[in-house]
């Protein structure tokens, strides 16, 4: 068992406002350096909810007035959270900050009915994992992106199908679907998981695409497209060789809440229907989730594709209990 090095310090929780943004960036501005920062203050006032928000609440941590730590509980279904930007003060670490957020977490999704919490931690990111594992996050599944590159003209050696039923049907039977614990991304949440149902199928459909790829014998593939974003590459502070300021580029991605597949066959069929997909869209990029397991991390450059270079673990625990 891993030992609770935090001490007891009064730590006051309350909703987070547009006016902790100055308070949020201050103790957030040194997370992550050598990885481009911390993404909150970029974010931060699209993140916060309404103050009648029902499906969401950002909780702020404050010690002797000062603000300490934040962290946001979202309701992805009736029954599953989903908690996302736990960030805690390097001046307030070990004084019980983040064990604090969490039980208001998860205190707020009971009370909404939640019977599952989740949390995404960067595999790289051992202090996250350590604290998750503290307040009594199990380990789920991990996963990795595959970047297949946008183009009309991609084709793959199998035909795949639009048809939900078929890709749904794939994806029930999946040794995919049993490695990642029945979860896909959300639709509407970025960088949250939830499980996925038939309706999900249906409604991917009508309101985006499914691919099911139809092999030699039968079912060989399946995916689904989640949503299409907006990627800001660069920043204000950018400038160009004459001196001037440079002004940030946008890409559009599209991006794909799970790939499954049979062989590597059925990989490049499916990557292929993706990759015209995201042409489609006017995609300048686009990644797909799958399972981080050797067999399909080694298809993804074996079928062409372009591969993240990390990992990402999903972590859960069971609400019904206190």
């Amino acid at each position: 068992m891993v030992p609770n090095l935090e001490t007891e310090t009064p730590v006051e929780i309350r909703r987070a406002t547009h006016d902790d943004y100055e308070a949020v960036v201050e103790f957030t501005s040194d997370i992550w350096p050598d990885r481009g920062g911390d993404y909150i203050p970029k974010i931060y006032h699209d993140w916060l909810e309404d103050d009648d928000a029902e499906d969401r609440k950002t909780f702020l941590a404050e010690v002797d007035g000062e603000a300490a730590g934040i962290v946001q509980a979202v309701m992805l279904t009736s029954d599953e959270a989903w908690f996302q930007g736990m960030r805690v003060s390097a001046d307030h670490r070990r004084q019980g900050v983040s064990q604090r957020l969490t039980e208001a977490c998860f205190e707020w999704a009971r009370e909404r009915g939640a019977s599952v919490g989740r949390i995404m931690i960067f595999s790289w990111n051992a202090v996250s994992i350590g604290a998750a594992r503290s307040s009594g996050y199990e380990p789920i599944t991990e996963f990795r992106f595959a970047h297949p590159t946008p183009d009309p003209d991609a084709e793959g050696p199998h035909r795949v199908s639009r048809d939900p039923t078929a890709a749904w049907r794939y994806w029930t039977h999946s040794d995919a679907r049993e490695h990642l614990a029945g979860l896909g991304l959300d639709p509407e949440e970025s960088w949250a998981v939830r499980e996925l149902t038939r309706e999900d199928f249906e409604r991917f459909a009508d309101e985006s695409a499914v691919f099911a790829v139809v092999g030699d014998d039968g079912l060989a593939g399946a995916a689904y497209r989640s949503r299409t974003y907006e990627r800001t590459v660069g920043n204000d502070d950018d400038v160009d060789s004459s001196g001037d300021d440079t002004e940030p580029k946008t890409e559009t991605w599209a991006e794909y809440g799970v790939g499954a597949w049979e062989d590597v066959d059925a990989a490049r069929s499916l990557f292929a229907a993706i990759a015209r997909d995201a042409a489609d869209c006017g995609a300048d990029e686009a990644r797909v989730l799958i399972p981080e397991t050797a067999r399909y991390v080694c298809d993804v450059p074996y079928a062409g594709a372009g591969l993240s270079d990390e990992p990402d673990f999903v972590l859960g625990i069971d609400l019904t209990v206190d």
